[in-house]
C-alpha cells in the first residue's frame, strides 16, 4: 500500500484533516468514518485491505477529533459534520471522477454514514455500517438524565476480544479518553431521531457488520434502525462473541472477507 497522505480542508467549524491511502491505479473509491473519541489513523489496516481490493481510501478526522481543529469530542450539530464528510468525498471525486463511491462508518461514524445516505444517496455505490449508532441507543439519554455527566471513558476491554487492541487505545494519545459532553449527547438524540424519520435509502446496497457482545452499541437497539434504513436492500454479517469492534476482532479475517465479498457483488452491477 502506497504512503498515505494528509490533506487539510476548511470544515464547518475549522480545519479539517483528512487522509489518503492512494492507489495507483482504482476500481472504486471507499470513505471511512470513524467513531467517536477516536481518529482515522486507527483505520490503517481496514485502509489496507481496501487498497488491496483495489480501492483509492479516503477518511477525515471528524470536528474536535484527531488532527481536526474544535473542542475535544464537541460535536453540536451532527449535520455539520455530514457536512464536512460531503467535502471529503468531493475531494476524492475530484481526484477519481468516474469511480464508484462505497461509505463505510463504524460507531457513531455509523450515525453520520446513514445520515449521509439519506442527504447525498445518488453520490453512492454501497453503504456499510459497523456496529452502527442507529435506531434505539440509549445511552445519552440517560446520561442526560443526570444532574452531572460522569467522567466514565469507554472501556478498552468493550472494543475488541484482542488484549491488544484495548492496550493499544488505551495508550493512544489522539484517542479521547474524559467524559461525554452534554451537547454531544443532546446531539446524538436530535440526530437519531433525524435518522429515524429520515426514511430508507431506496435501492442502495447496505452491509450491516455487528458483534452480538457488543456491549457499547448493543445489537438489537441497532436493528430497527438499520432496517428501516435498508429498505429491504440489506445484508447482514452478525459475529458471534464479538465486540464492538469487528475490524479490529479477533475474527477480522472473516469480517474483511465478507466485506470485499459484499463489495465484490456491489461492483460488478
Amino acid at each position: 500500500m502506497a504512503e498515505a497522505r494528509e490533506h487539510v480542508l476548511t470544515g464547518t467549524r475549522g480545519r479539517i484533516t483528512a487522509r489518503e491511502w492512494p492507489h495507483p491505479a482504482p476500481r472504486y473509491v471507499a470513505l471511512l468514518v470513524h467513531g467517536y473519541g477516536e481518529h482515522i489513523g486507527r483505520y490503517e489496516e481496514v485502509a489496507g485491505v481496501l487498497a488491496g481490493h483495489g480501492a483509492a481510501v479516503f477518511g477525515p478526522d471528524h470536528t474536535g477529533h484527531g488532527r481536526s481543529a474544535g473542542e475535544r469530542v464537541l460535536i453540536e450539530d451532527f449535520e455539520e459534520v455530514v457536512t464536512d464528510v460531503h467535502a471529503v468525498a468531493d475531494l476524492a471525486r475530484t481526484a477519481h471522477p468516474d469511480l464508484p463511491l462505497v461509505l463505510i462508518g463504524h460507531s457513531m461514524g455509523g450515525l453520520i454514514a446513514a445520515r449521509y445516505a439519506q442527504r447525498h444517496p445518488e453520490r453512492l455505490t454501497a453503504l456499510v455500517l459497523s456496529g452502527p449508532v442507529i435506531g434505539d441507543w440509549e445511552l445519552p439519554r440517560r446520561l442526560l438524565a443526570l444532574d452531572e455527566i460522569p467522567d466514565t471513558p469507554i472501556s478498552p476491554a468493550a472494543l475488541s476480544r484482542d488484549p491488544a487492541v484495548g492496550a493499544a487505545y488505551a495508550a493512544d494519545p489522539l484517542v479521547w479518553h474524559g467524559p461525554m459532553k452534554r451537547p454531544t449527547l443532546e446531539s446524538f438524540v436530535r440526530t437519531l431521531e433525524t435518522v429515524a424519520k429520515g426514511g430508507g435509502v431506496g435501492p442502495l446496497p447496505l452491509l450491516w457488520l455487528h458483534g452480538d457482545d457488543d456491549r457499547l452499541v448493543p445489537l438489537p437497539g441497532s436493528r430497527p434502525g438499520v432496517e428501516r434504513l435498508a429498505d429491504g436492500h440489506l445484508t447482514e454479517r452478525i459475529y458471534p462473541g464479538a465486540r464492538h469492534e469487528v475490524f479490529q476482532e479477533t475474527n477480522k479475517a472473516e469480517v474483511f472477507a465478507d466485506l470485499t465479498r459484499f463489495l465484490d457483488g456491489v461492483l460488478v452491477r
